[in-house]
C-alpha cells in the first residue's frame, strides 16, 4: 500500500526543492493536458492490485520476499513495505463481457507461481487483510524490504513524528501500542481495484466512489484481529490512518489533515482540485528521478509520465485515490479503492471488486450529483461506521434514511450493482455468479471478520492466545486453497497439532500481557494488595513511560511484614522493597533459553522486555501450565491410538 516502488532518497533540502520544482511543472503539464483534450475519456477500464502475506509453516510471517520476487523473476509482481508481503499488479481490462471472470483468472495464476515461488524457500502464501499471527516482534527494520525508499520514507516519517508512533484502537478489546517505525503499516494487506474515468466526469465518479465505499466495505470486511487483540470489522482502517501519520504534535494540535485521509468535502469540478490540495498540504517526503521537462514533451507531441506527481500522490493516502497513468501512449485517469482487504478468497474478492464497479457504473449512467442527496459528513460517518461494525453497521444513504447496511444492500444496491454491470455489458453469467455471492454473503451475515471473531468466540479460552491465532490462520489457507466462498466456511477449531511443540518455543507465545504494574514511588502496601486481589506472585515496576525498572516478588513483601513492617509499610515506597534490574528476555527467547536462565539465577518470573519498554511476564507457572498442556495432548493421543488401558494398568 506503499504506492510506487524504488525511487531515489532525497535527503538534502536542495534535493527536496529540486523535486517540488518537477512536481510543480507537472501539475502545470497535466493542467495542461486537460485544457487540450489529452485524456482518455470514454472508456471503462478496471484493474486491480492484490497484495498477500508470505508465511512459515507454523503461520508465522516469513520475511522472504526478496528471494521469492527473485523466483518470480519480477513477472508482474513487487516488493512490498514488509519483507512477508508481496503485490501482484493485474492486467487492465475493458469492463464488459467476461472481464469478471477474466480478472479471477488471472489473480489464479498469479497466486499459484506466487506459491510455487514460496514452496521453494519453505513458506506459502496467505490472504489475509490483517495475518492474525503477526506479532511486535516481526515489526522491525530488520524484516523491512532493504529498499532505499522505504529507509527514507522511515526516517523522514520517524523524524517528523518525534521518533514514536503510537496506535490507540479500541473494539472487543483495546489495543494501545508505541512503536519507533512505520512497520506496523506492513500489517494491512488489500485488494485495490482501479476504475478509469474520463476528465470531464471525474469530480461527479469520484464523489460517487466515496459515497458507495461504505456499503461495498461493509459487506468485505476481513481483518478484524491485529495483534492478538480483537478490534474494528476492518481494523486496517484504524490501523493505516494512525501507522502513517506522520503528523507532528503541532500539526496534531491544529487539527491538521492526515496523509491517510478520506477526505473533507466533495469534489467540485475536476481531478487538479485533489492534487493541488495534496501539493499544498503535504510536504514532499523523498525525492525521486526527475524526468524531461514535462511541458517539452508536450510541445513534440508526446505524453509526459508525470512520474514526480505520482510519486507524490504515492505518499498521500486517500482511501480513494485518483492515478494519472499512460498506456500504449495514452493518458487516463483512474480512481483506486484502497478500503478493500485482501482475501477471504480470490472469488470474495472479485465479488467485493464486481459490487463496486456495478455500483459505480449504475449511478455513473444515471447521473447522480451526490452532493444534492448526501452530506459528505454522512459519506464519512458511514465509511468509519462500516469499518469498526461490518454488516452490523447503520449507514445513512441519499435518500436521507439510516438503513441498517444489509438491508440497504439487499434491498437497493445489489439491484443497482446488477444494472450497471448490464449496462456495461458484463456477462450476465458472471454477474449472477458474482453479485449472488455478495448476496448470500450478507444475507448469512457471514463476512470475513465475522468468521473469524465467531471461530475465536468458539475457541474461547482453550490453549494459549498463540495458539489460536495460529488455528486461525492455519484454517484460513486451508479454507482457501479450497476455494469456497467465506459464507460457506466452517468456524476455525483449536485441534491438536502434529507437533506437540508447535507454540511453545518462545517466550512470546506463552508470556502473560495483561500486566498489573506498580510505579517505584507507589506504596508498597498497595503491591501487596494487588498480590493479594489477584493471586500474583511478581508485579513489575515500570515507570511512566513503560521502561521495566525492577520487580517485586511476594516473597520480598512478606519479608517486609515479617520484620514488623506491615502496619508502618503504608509509608514504604516500592522503590525501597524492589529488585532492581531484574533479569529480563525477549519475546524472542527461546523456551528452553529461559528455562536455563531461570535455574541459572534462581528466579522464578522472568520480565519481558521488547525495544526497552515491559511487554509480559512469564513465570514458572506459565512453563508448568504448558508442559501439563503438552502432556495431556501426547496422553490424548495415546488414547486415540489405543494406549489407555496400557496407561491405566502402570498407574501413569
Amino acid at each position: 500500500m506503499m504506492g510506487h516502488r524504488e525511487q531515489n532518497t532525497g535527503r538534502d533540502r536542495g534535493e527536496l526543492r529540486v523535486f517540488m520544482r518537477a512536481l510543480l511543472a507537472d501539475v502545470h503539464a497535466l493542467e495542461r493536458m486537460l485544457e487540450e483534450g489529452l485524456v482518455e475519456s470514454g472508456v471503462r477500464r478496471i484493474g486491480a492490485e492484490q497484495e498477500l502475506f508470505l508465511v512459515k509453516e507454523n503461520m508465522d510471517p516469513a520475511p522472504c520476499g526478496v528471494e521469492v520476487l527473485d523466483a518470480l523473476d519480477g513477472d508482474g509482481f513487487t516488493a512490498e513495505l514488509g519483507l512477508f508481503n508481496l503485490e501482484a499488479n493485474l492486467r487492465p481490462r475493458l469492463l464488459r463481457g467476461d472481464s469478471l471472470s477474466g480478472m479471477e483468472a488471472e489473480l489464479i495464476d498469479c497466486l499459484e507461481r506466487a506459491g510455487a515461488a514460496a514452496r521453494s524457500r519453505d513458506a506459502s502464501i496467505l490472504l489475509a487483510g490483517i495475518l492474525p499471527t503477526l506479532r511486535r516482534e516481526h515489526l522491525t527494520l530488520e524484516n523491512m524490504t532493504p529498499a532505499p525508499r522505504y529507509r527514507e520514507l522511515n526516517r523522514v516519517m520517524t523524524e517528523l513524528r518525534g521518533g514514536e508512533f503510537s496506535t490507540l484502537i479500541k473494539g472487543l478489546d483495546e489495543l494501545h501500542a508505541t512503536h519507533d517505525n512505520v512497520m506496523l503499516e506492513a500489517c494491512n494487506t488489500s485488494f485495490q481495484v482501479h476504475f478509469q474515468v474520463g476528465p470531464d466526469e471525474f469530480a461527479a465518479l469520484y464523489n460517487l466512489a466515496q459515497a458507495i465505499t461504505a456499503p461495498v466495505l461493509a459487506a468485505a470486511v476481513n481483518s478484524p484481529v491485529l495483534l492478538g487483540h480483537r478490534l474494528w470489522h476492518e481494523t486496517r482502517v484504524a490501523l493505516f490512518q494512525q501507522s502513517l501519520d506522520a503528523r507532528s504534535r503541532a500539526h496534531q494540535a491544529r487539527g491538521s489533515r492526515q496523509r491517510v485521509s478520506f477526505g473533507d468535502h466533495w469534489i467540485e469540478r475536476s481531478v487538479m482540485e485533489i492534487y493541488r490540495e495534496d501539493v499544498a498540504r503535504f510536504k514532499v517526503l523523498i525525492a525521486g528521478e526527475r524526468d524531461e521537462d514535462p511541458v517539452a514533451v508536450l510541445d513534440r507531441g508526446e505524453i509526459p509520465a508525470l512520474r514526480a506527481l505520482c510519486l507524490h500522490n504515492g505518499t498521500v493516502y486517500r482511501w480513494n485515490r485518483p492515478c494519472y497513468g499512460v498506456k500504449d501512449g495514452v493518458a487516463h485517469l483512474r480512481i483506486e479503492n484502497r478500503a478493500l482487504p485482501a482475501g477471504p478468497t480470490i472469488a470474495d474478492e472479485v465479488a467485493n471488486a464486481a459490487f463496486y464497479f456495478g455500483l459505480l457504473s449504475a449511478l455513473a449512467e444515471e447521473a447522480v450529483d451526490v452532493r444534492e442527496v448526501m452530506e459528505f459528513d454522512d459519506a464519512r460517518a458511514n465509511f468509519v461506521a462500516a469499518a469498526r461494525y461490518g454488516l452490523d453497521a447503520r449507514l445513512t444513504w441519499m435518500d436521507g434514511r439510516s438503513w441498517a447496511a444489509e438491508e440497504l444492500i439487499l434491498e437497493r444496491l445489489l439491484p443497482m450493482a446488477h444494472e450497471g454491470l448490464r449496462v456495461q455489458g458484463v456477462d450476465d453469467e458472471d454477474r449472477e455468479r458474482f453479485l449472488g455471492l455478495i448476496a448470500e454473503r450478507v444475507e448469512s451475515g457471514r463476512t470475513g471478520a465475522r468468521w473469524a471473531l465467531d471461530s475465536l468466540a468458539r475457541m474461547g479460552t482453550a490453549g494459549s492466545q498463540d495458539a489460536r491465532s495460529r488455528a486461525l490462520a492455519a484454517a484460513m489457507q486451508a479454507r482457501q486453497l479450497a476455494g469456497e466462498p467465506v459464507h460457506r466456511w466452517a468456524p476455525a477449531a483449536l485441534e491438536v497439532g502434529e507437533d506437540p511443540i508447535a507454540g511453545c518455543e518462545r517466550v512470546g507465545q506463552l508470556m502473560t500481557t495483561d500486566l498489573f504494574t506498580v510505579h517505584p514511588e507507589d506504596l508498597v502496601d498497595l503491591a501487596a494488595s494487588l498480590m493479594d486481589w489477584r493471586h500474583l506472585r511478581h508485579v513489575p515496576v515500570e515507570d511512566d513511560e513503560g521502561v521495566l525498572l525492577g520487580i517485586l516478588s511476594h516473597r520480598r513483601v512478606l519479608r517486609l511484614v515479617g520484620r514488623g513492617m506491615r502496619e508502618g509499610g503504608a509509608t514504604v515506597a516500592v522503590r525501597e522493597v524492589m529488585q532492581p534490574d531484574p533479569v529480563t528476555v525477549t519475546p524472542e527467547t527461546p523456551t528452553l533459553a529461559a528455562i536455563g536462565l531461570m535455574r541459572e539465577r534462581q528466579v522464578s518470573a522472568l520480565p519481558v522486555v521488547s525495544e526497552g519498554r515491559l511487554v509480559g511476564i512469564v513465570t514458572e507457572h506459565d512453563f508448568l501450565a504448558a508442559a501439563a498442556g503438552l502432556l495431556e495432548e501426547r496422553l490424548g493421543r495415546e488414547d486415540e491410538e489405543g494406549g489407555g488401558g496400557d496407561r491405566a494398568a502402570t498407574g501413569a
